[in-house]
């Protein structure tokens, strides 16, 4: 494949490849995060009941040497509202995170002690009650030689006998760090595999996608070396965006085809409707130059003029064939008309006020000279022009009473070079570009040119093209 496919395949491999593990970072940080506070919740809880049952202990008035603080293994401390420790686990060796580090009674600490004033909690407790609230610190204990992390919880208890006291109770961290950690072990080998497979599976399925238009690329390649526009790309069966791609190229291609085709038919034709004047004017030169009396300047200056027109028209084709924009000037149709008709014998004019336009004045005025010169032509007596409004369209009409065009040829006489009459001369009829190069010009105007039979019975040529307001509007 080549270098610009195998890129798209890069950029759009690392791109899912960096979508899918930033959002695996996101859901593994999450899940993490989500593990480690319920278990923090797990151990806290844990805490609060073993430190609440000392607590239960204490507030009826269980002696100090009698409390269960040693039930699994647990660290366990009774603090007093000045901060000593009356009772703690026995095989307590250290503790952080309670406030008070000593893991022996105080042998002076008595539990007739004054109890007037208030311990951390805030609460406000009678004798022989357990505070509702519990204040809850992680810190680390060392028990029978093994140290671990816990969360200590604090209950406030009032005996019945004496000073306000706080029971320390821990729960093990072990499950919660064991649990995290296998998750990120866990998140730390998997995540890099699945990030692999999503880059792999990226990397196929966009191989594959990306195979018809490696197709339609060398396709276009073997078209462009071989000039074959008669060539068309393949078209998967896949019904998707590269199919439409394919489908739109071939529309091209064949439009390209069509045009190309029509230039060669152009230039053939443009060749052969110039040789006959051009040849006929020389014959006459050269007659000239050997018998200056035999010269016939009327039948020259009448090639020259004919040779002229179709040069003109060639270039006009030209111009419109290039996309040229024709200007936008107002321009008033039924003043036009007129002055078209003017002086052409056997042509009427009929119009209804001013109906104006925008557009190129001097290719309107091409369009109904090409109009009414085709007409004059074909009619037996008489033209008539006609121009009206019909809603927001201008419309102008060039009718003959001549012998009409036959329906399988109203598209075809606005093809260029072409003559219904084979055997009329090309004296008598032009070289075929006068409809043709109307209809390029309205549809430039944004119009059409279009024919039907006339009232008269022959030939009605209607020209439509989009109105404008008067001048004072």
């Amino acid at each position: 494949m080549s270098r610009p496919f195998a890129s798209v395949r890069a950029r759009a491999t690392l791109a899912a490849t960096l979508v899918v593990a930033v959002a695996l970072v996101a859901a593994g940080t999450a899940v993490l995060l989500s593990l480690r506070s319920n278990l923090l919740g797990e151990a806290g809880t844990q805490a609060e009941r073993s430190a609440r049952e000392v607590a239960a202990e204490l507030a009826v008035g269980t002696p100090y040497d009698q409390l269960s603080l040693d039930v699994d293994d647990r660290p366990v401390q009774v603090v007093d509202e000045d901060g000593r420790l009356v009772a703690a686990s026995e095989d307590l060796e250290r503790i952080t995170g309670t406030g008070v580090d000593a893991v022996r009674p105080d042998p002076a600490a008595s539990r007739d002690a004054d109890d007037d004033d208030d311990d951390d909690s805030g609460e406000s407790l009678e004798p022989g009650e357990i505070g509702d609230r519990t204040t809850v610190s992680d810190g680390s204990a060392t028990i029978g030689g093994d140290t671990e992390d816990y969360r200590f919880a604090a209950v406030p208890v009032e005996p019945r006998d004496g000073d306000r006291l706080v029971v320390y109770a821990g729960a093990p961290l072990s499950a919660e760090h064991g649990a995290v950690n296998t998750a990120l072990t866990v998140m730390l080998i998997g995540f890099p595999l699945l990030i692999a497979v999503v880059a792999g599976v990226t990397w196929l399925v966009t191989r594959r996608a990306l195979r018809p238009v490696e197709g339609i690329r060398r396709e276009m390649a073997a078209i462009t070396a071989s000039e074959d526009l008669a060539r068309r790309v393949p078209v998967p069966a896949t019904h998707d965006e590269v199919a439409r791609l394919a489908s739109t190229t071939n529309e091209t291609l064949a439009a390209l085809e069509a045009s190309v085709e029509r230039q060669r038919r152009f230039v053939a034709d443009a060749s052969h409707e110039l040789r006959s004047p051009i040849a006929s004017l020389r014959t006459q030169l050269e007659v000239a130059a050997a018998h200056p009396e035999l010269l016939d300047l009327d039948g020259a200056v009448e090639d020259t003029v004919r040779l002229q027109r179709l040069a003109a028209d060639l270039l006009l084709l030209a111009r419109l064939d290039a996309g040229e924009r024709p200007a936008d000037a107002r321009v008033d149709l039924a003043a036009l008309a007129r002055e078209v008709a003017g002086g052409r014998a056997g042509v009427s004019v009929r119009t209804a006020g001013e109906v104006t336009v925008a557009g190129s004045r001097g290719q309107l005025e091409r369009v109904l000279a090409n109009l009414l010169d085709n007409a004059r032509r074909h009619a037996r007596s008489a033209v008539e022009v006609s121009v009206r409004r019909e809603g927001a369209l201008a419309v102008a009409g060039v009718a003959d009473d001549g012998e009409g065009v036959p329906a399988a040829d109203r598209e075809r006489i606005f093809e260029r070079f072409v003559r219904l009459d084979a055997a009329r001369s090309r004296d008598d009829g032009g070289a075929g570009l006068g409809l043709a190069i109307a209809r390029d010009v309205a549809l430039r105007h944004g119009g059409t040119l279009t024919v039907r039979d006339a009232p008269a019975g022959g030939a009605l040529f209607e020209l439509r093209l989009p109105g404008v307001g008067d001048a004072s509007d």
